[in-house]
């Protein structure tokens, strides 16, 4: 059995203890309350599923895939690097190896596929769900349906799940938690100033991440080596669900829901990889794809028209 890989390696310390140092506990006030729904209540009280330990992952063929899968999570680029276009780990959007409630967890999305979406006008299957992660967020190539990155993550996500009901995705701790829409319009000078105090000391002023020995322990939010136009965090209402539920890392909760949505403005104000499904321009992808109030592929940020680089760059491991 190989080596469990640990969320957080020891390189991190310092920088996690100086993020947490810096970073005030906001009370919620004058209509920042924190969204009271039951999932949400769920998660911040530890009220919702518990996910297996790893170290009862089997010592069998069926855990080694197991293993393979948690790997692929913590260490995608090593574990999958035919697939992989970027500096991200699938770790960076599902927090604790998809274990963590509130951050996107993999048991959560096992017992709810098959499902119809909305992004692709069709029923996906789960390894469909898995494949566009890799498109999108990795910004990289579909593994192929029975590739061992697929079966490694399908196992992995029904170990996790071990024990939940199938068909159930109204699930405390599934996905992001609820946001209540901004009390006023998501903006970038002030998410410029969040990010500043709470985000730069992990992710660089420039968004670009950190990188130590040659590791990336902090992944980039924009610029070539992020996610692309096509990924969920690309919607600023899911990017702001993440960051008020789990960012800055180690401080979940501590910004307001304003806050949230403005940084998560700023973070999606930048450019990035150019949305594979590319319909010969930005007007047309943007009417085809991202026709939304969440979405600023298409449109002016302090005067660039976002995601006017032109066709997809080939794909390069």
């Amino acid at each position: 059995m190989s080596k469990h890989i640990q969320p957080i390696k020891p390189v991190l310390t310092s920088i996690m203890l100086a993020s947490m140092a810096l970073v005030p506990v906001v009370s919620f006030a004058a209509g920042e309350a924190v969204p009271k729904s039951a999932p949400n209540a769920a998660v911040m009280t530890g009220s919702h599923f518990q996910a297996p330990d790893p170290s009862t992952i089997p010592n069998d063929e069926f855990g080694k895939m197991v293993q393979l899968g948690r790997n692929i999570m913590f260490e995608t680029k090593k574990y999958a690097p035919q697939y992989v276009g970027n500096s991200l780990n699938c770790v960076n959007c599902h927090t604790d190896g998809g274990a963590m409630a509130g951050s996107a967890p993999l048991w959560g999305a096992w017992v709810s596929y098959p499902a119809y979406r909305g992004k692709n006008k069709k029923v996906n299957t789960y390894e469909d769900r898995l494949q566009g992660c890799f498109r999108y967020s990795m910004n990289g190539k579909m593994p192929p349906l029975g590739s061992d990155v697929l079966v490694a993550l399908s196992a992995y996500s029904y170990w996790l799940a071990k024990g939940l009901p199938t068909g159930d995705n109204k699930i405390a701790g599934r996905g992001y938690p609820d946001l209540p829409e901004p009390k006023q319009a998501p903006d970038f000078v002030r998410g410029k100033t969040v990010y500043e105090a709470n985000c730069a000391i992990c992710h660089a002023a420039n968004g670009q991440g950190r990188v130590v020995n040659g590791t990336v322990v902090f992944p980039p939010l924009w610029g070539a080596q992020s996610f692309n136009w096509g990924a969920g965090m690309g919607s600023i209402k899911n990017a702001a669900k993440f960051i008020f539920a789990n960012m800055p890392y180690g401080q979940s909760y501590s910004l307001t829901p304003q806050q949230a949505w403005d940084v998560a403005y700023y973070m999606d104000g930048h450019e990035r990889p150019q949305d594979p499904r590319w319909q010969g321009s930005v007007a047309a992808t943007r009417a085809k794809y991202h026709d939304s109030k969440n979405s600023l592929y298409g449109t002016k940020v302090n005067g660039v028209l976002l995601g006017d680089t032109g066709a997809p760059k080939p794909f390069e491991p």
